[in-house]
């Protein structure tokens, strides 16, 4: 098979390309995610596939298989999904829903680990075989290869980070998202601003404004430290920063490796390389394109 279908569903935008072996996009596709009810969102996905396979190359144009990444956690033994942030808190049974509406084979994973695997696949961490995508938007969430295997855990939510502990004090929001990512995520930035978004407060800095660089600053030794603690636990060869607030990673790298080098241990962070991530956006799409090559 040398084309696949691949899914990027993330919380707002749905990404779909049909890829080639080699990595090339043949076709790709973005819109609004249709939220509210997985039958909505399923519906969608189907005929976004539907329209990806009739416009595949020939000869290869008969049915494909494909790889979905998606938000929050995909069960692998149930085939079922559980993204709080498009459907509620109930879990979805996905692979089951798509396998029956299209009779082809669907390979789903968390959109975490289809970042890490796309980076792995094309992007800068190509060939490596322990490494760690850390996704920095909304939220905060870590793909992670080790001895050149995806690290799933035990009922496959490995790379929650988000919920790292890092702060004694605690704060009632860390209820909710847990402590990193309440610190260190865009809406976490934009709180120490008390403004709307990340990216004003990222517009701020950029214009001199001392709040705006403090936020930052803030923001950024959180992330030290929480990837100070990735760097010490799993020893990795490289650590990739994508994710929408690295869209601005020029304004918390500094402060970023200071805290790694004061915090980690110190043999592994000199070895590390922290990185930004080279694929950007299509980091997942290609990942969840790996998805299907791998296990097609």
């Amino acid at each position: 098979m040398d084309y696949v279908i691949a899914i990027d569903l993330g919380g707002t935008k749905l990404c779909a390309a049909v890829v080639h072996r080699d990595g090339s996009v043949f076709w790709r596709k973005k819109v609004p995610v249709a939220a509210g009810t997985p039958a909505t969102t399923i519906e969608q996905i189907v005929q976004v596939i539907q329209e990806a396979g009739a416009v595949s190359p020939a000869p290869d144009n008969g049915p494909k298989p494909v790889g979905i990444i998606v938000p929050g956690i995909y069960f692998a033994g149930s085939g079922s999904v559980w993204a709080p942030n498009l459907w509620g808190p109930d879990e979805v049974p996905l692979r089951a829903e798509l396998e029956d509406r299209l009779k082809l084979k669907a390979f789903i994973d968390s959109d975490r680990a289809g970042y890490v695997l796309g980076e792995r696949w094309l992007g800068i961490a190509r060939g490596l075989n322990d490494v760690v995508f850390l996704a920095v938007g909304t939220g905060i969430g870590a793909g992670i290869i080790a001895g050149g295997q995806l690290l799933r855990g035990h009922s496959d939510i490995a790379g929650a980070v988000g919920w790292f502990a890092l702060n004694p004090s605690r704060s009632e929001i860390y209820t909710k998202v847990g402590c990193w990512e309440a610190e260190s995520a865009g809406p976490g930035l934009a709180r120490r601003l008390d403004v709307s978004s990340a990216e004003q407060v990222v517009s701020a800095a950029r214009r001199g404004d001392v709040a705006a660089i403090q936020a930052i600053d803030g923001a950024a030794r959180y992330l030290g430290m929480g990837i100070a603690n990735i760097i010490s636990l799993l020893n990795p060869e490289m650590v990739v920063l994508g994710g929408g607030l690295m869209q601005a990673a020029d304004l918390f790298l500094g402060s970023i490796k200071r805290v790694i080098t004061r915090c980690a241990q110190p043999v592994a962070a000199r070895q590390v390389r922290i990185e930004v991530s080279q694929l950007g956006e299509d980091a997942g799409l290609l990942g969840a394109a790996r998805l299907a090559f791998d296990h097609g």
